[in-house]
């Protein structure tokens, strides 16, 4: 019989124009919004979770499917849905964090575009609906601890490429700078194969973000620019700088 645990209780802070999300008694961040503009992305290592727009056409974004494990303070799931205009559906097994979004960061109701689904993130991933239907996989599942992933094994990983369609990416919050990152990274490399992934370095705040491609590629560095010119301009991300410093994760 699998052991119930507590879920945390949810409660925010405001340090200026910026609302941040807390899990429980811990000042560990799990989200932020800036409160007059509330669809932008805050932090780099959230931004950098978009990283996945450079192996796509811009033009093909609204007629793709979005899914984020874990809504946090619903940064991503808000910049998919209203800004990107794709369809999204976020999957968040605390209750409260989804009520949280709702009355304290501005997340919409749910609508033909927009699903917030409270569940097990890897169980809901295995349904056959979600099979090879998803285009942008964002992975951000953190406890109120956020000393590693709550899911970080292969076969949640494989769970994770099982979803993804021909041109799929997986973006995937890590702390590079703790011990358990290689463990991380050699977890998704069994899942998706050591030439499928790409890794940026550290941010100063110590996240890694890591990208996995359902199917491998190298795109040639003017394909990557000109994209990343079209995502500049088109949504206000700093695609030139993701292209700089975007590496291929093979050892």
């Amino acid at each position: 019989m699998k052991k119930h645990i507590p879920l945390p209780d949810v409660n925010f802070s405001d340090e200026g124009p910026i609302r941040h999300l807390h899990l429980g008694d811990t000042p560990w961040i799990q989200g932020s919004m800036r409160m007059d503009a509330p669809n932008e992305l805050v932090h780099e290592y959230i931004q950098r979770m978009m990283a996945w727009l450079l192996f796509v056409e811009p033009a093909s974004v609204p007629k793709r499917q979005a899914m984020q494990l874990g809504l946090g303070a619903a940064s991503l799931t808000k910049f998919c849905h209203r800004v990107l205009r794709m369809k999204t559906c976020a999957i968040e097994l605390n209750p409260q964090v989804i009520m949280a979004c709702r009355g304290w960061f501005k997340l919409a109701a749910d609508n033909t575009r927009l699903q917030v689904l409270q569940a097990d993130a890897s169980q809901e991933i295995r349904q056959p609906r979600w099979l090879g239907q998803v285009d942008a996989l964002q992975v951000d599942l953190y406890d109120d601890d956020a000393a590693a992933p709550v899911l970080d094994n292969p076969e949640f990983y494989a769970d994770c490429r099982g979803v993804l369609t021909e041109e799929g990416c997986m973006t995937v919050n890590l702390f590079g700078r703790a011990s358990s990152f290689q463990r991380s990274v050699d977890h998704i490399a069994a899942a998706f194969g050591r030439d499928a992934i790409w890794a940026f370095k550290p941010t100063r705040e110590g996240n890694t973000v890591v990208l996995a491609q359902r199917t491998p590629s190298v795109p040639k560095r003017p394909v990557l620019m000109e994209r990343a010119h079209a995502i500049e301009a088109q949504w206000q991300l700093p695609a030139t700088k993701w292209v700089k410093v975007l590496k291929k994760e093979i050892q």
